[in-house]
């Protein structure tokens, strides 16, 4: 018999900033992940993660990545979520908007809360970097209907504009 799926109260996950090497190679390996799950319009390389993350620390002002820490009811620790938090300026909105650019749970971590946790820690202005930041937005695949309806639960609207990119 299976054992019994831990509930959300058995399991504490905590959102840092990422700082290290284990942390770098843990995001480098859930964002693999993440494209496999949901394909974008290019293959993503370890190397175009790595570069990335070595940009964000090089320039804090562009954004932030962070990771989640999981300590499960045995007292196990690991690395099980990870997001990519970017910044631009929007005259239209008068301010800072943080993009949400990645966002990962572990599958045996899902449903649980953690994402919405994040989203929730940037809404309350309890992210430092992106403490005032004036509106958060993301991008999702039309097909992920349950990350798309999370977003909306969370109170995320689709905006009326579609984005268009030239990649050069």
């Amino acid at each position: 018999m299976p054992a019994p799926r831990a509930s959300l109260a058995d399991i504490a996950g905590v959102w840092r900033s990422a700082t290290s090497a284990r942390d770098d190679d843990a995001i480098v390996g859930m964002s693999l992940s993440l494209y496999v799950e949901d394909p974008g319009s290019r293959v993503v390389r370890a190397s175009d993660v790595r570069r990335t993350l070595t940009r964000l620390r090089a320039e804090p002002a562009r954004g932030l990545a962070v990771v989640c820490d999981i300590v499960d009811p045995d007292g196990c620790a690991c690395i099980d979520g990870f997001a990519l938090l970017c910044s631009f300026w929007s005259n239209e909105l008068g301010g800072e908007v943080c993009t949400v650019d990645e966002l990962y749970v572990g599958a045996a971590h899902r449903s649980r809360g953690l994402g919405s946790g994040l989203i929730r820690l940037l809404v309350q202005g309890r992210v430092p970097r992106f403490r005032d930041a004036v509106a958060l937005e993301l991008e999702v695949t039309p097909t992920n209907r349950r990350a798309h309806a999370l977003y909306e639960r969370l109170g995320f609207r689709s905006r009326k504009n579609t984005t268009l990119r030239l990649r050069r």
